[in-house]
């Protein structure tokens, strides 16, 4: 193919390798956020208790941690595209045998795609820095917004799809797999750049190779990742249950949950592009932790009046703080290779820690029967997350320790 053909080609394949983020990310979301309003539908249905509702959130959260750090590689080795498109298939196969009748169902359905997730969820951020070098905050905020807007539909209209449909809580989760199969359809196309895209990283690969799991900045981000995502799962899994408790009914508490998440939408977008444009992402954690510690504290102590300010603060909050989680993979980097190790390393280990929340948060509301501990919990986790933060918002790569000192030389 001659350089004046390569040239024409490019802007068709880009915008389907943007279409195609777009709708995958739509996925990455609405199957986990569709469960928390019916939590009680399907806990009372096969007869389980809460910390066994909670993990229904929590086994996706789990594929995640055990999954991440083999994605890499696997991506390597067989190509990044085919390999997304692999976990499509199983995404959508997920999403069918769940919301399929019998206990055993709901969750083997609910690890497969958990796993198909996983995957995406760390080469998407790879792909961006790989395509898009110059445009990661946009990107990622295209990327984040399009996540976050499905979750929050997914949240708003289960319980409608389950009561007023007629569809009961298999379907409203079956439904997602029609959104799958759509993500299918729409990455076929790039399976066509698999040969030029492996050789592309093979060669970053060999340029510059980092142990992530040796440097204490990754380990930053890292516990960012994991600490923000235990956060935006705790509420997914449990504010509908937390808004019954002052209370709120079921279909509303579900629409407050999708409130939560429109709230963000904007900002999911916004803060990539302003984090890309800072030399340190310090502000962004301190204005993340007053949100989220202002938010949760108006749950434990406002009034219940202004109830919805609390879940927007939280939106805000939350949104924010997931953004940013997902920036640091291109701005702590050097090239996609390093971002994928980064991305692999910080969804495993995150998402462990995001896995005991869910399931914790169940279990000391059986035992205390009140949600005010499982709240000061999250008091707890914001401060954290304001403490590595701090560090993992530090103008360095994970490429080169020095990488801050020869930008300022150059200044």
């Amino acid at each position: 193919m001659s350089n004046k053909q390569i040239k024409k080609a490019v802007p068709s394949s880009i915008g389907l390798i943007i279409l195609g983020i777009i709708v995958i990310a739509a996925n990455l979301r609405a199957p986990l956020t569709s469960v928390g309003p019916l939590v009680s539908f399907i806990r009372d249905n096969v007869r389980i208790s809460n910390t066994l509702a909670g993990l229904i959130t929590t086994l996706p959260l789990l594929a995640f941690a055990l999954l991440s750090p083999l994605v890499p590689k696997l991506g390597r080795r067989y190509g990044v595209e085919r390999i997304i498109l692999i976990a499509l298939i199983f995404l959508t196969v997920g999403i069918v045998i769940r919301s399929l009748s019998g206990t055993a169902n709901l969750y083997i359905g609910t690890a497969i795609l958990g796993f198909a997730i996983a995957i995406c969820n760390v080469l998407l951020p790879s792909l961006i820095k790989r395509d898009f070098p110059n445009k990661i905050g946009s990107m990622t905020g295209i990327y984040s917004i399009s996540m976050s807007l499905f979750g929050a539909i997914a949240s708003g209209i289960s319980v409608p799809l389950a009561v007023n449909a007629g569809l009961k809580w298999q379907g409203a989760l079956g439904i997602w797999g029609i959104l799958s199969f759509v993500s299918i359809l729409c990455w076929l196309p790039q399976l066509r750049n698999q040969t030029k895209q492996t050789t592309t990283i093979s060669q970053q690969i060999a340029s510059n190779e980092v142990n992530v799991w040796q440097s204490p900045l990754a380990w930053q981000v890292t516990l960012f990742m994991g600490i923000q995502s235990m956060i935006f799962y705790v509420l997914i899994a449990w504010l509908p249950e937390i808004l019954k408790q002052q209370g709120i009914d079921s279909n509303q508490s579900g629409w407050y949950l999708s409130i939560m998440q429109l709230a963000l939408l904007p900002f999911t977008f916004i803060v990539p592009v302003i984090a890309g444009r800072m030399s340190s992402q310090r502000l962004l954690v301190v204005i993340i932790t007053i949100l989220l510690l202002t938010g949760t504290l108006g749950l434990l102590y406002g009034s219940s009046n202004i109830i919805l300010l609390w879940i927007i603060i939280l939106g805000i909050g939350g949104g924010c703080a997931f953004s940013l989680s997902m920036m640091f993979f291109g701005l702590r980097t050097e090239n996609a290779h390093q971002a994928a190790e980064l991305s692999g390393m910080a969804q495993s280990i995150g998402y462990l820690l995001a896995a005991i929340g869910p399931i914790l948060i169940g279990f000391l509301h059986d035992l205390t029967n009140s949600w005010n501990l499982p709240l000061f919990i999250l008091l707890g986790a914001s401060v954290l997350l304001f403490i590595v933060g701090i560090g993992a918002g530090r103008n360095r790569s994970i490429g080169s320790r020095n990488s801050y000192e020869r930008l300022q030389k150059r200044r």
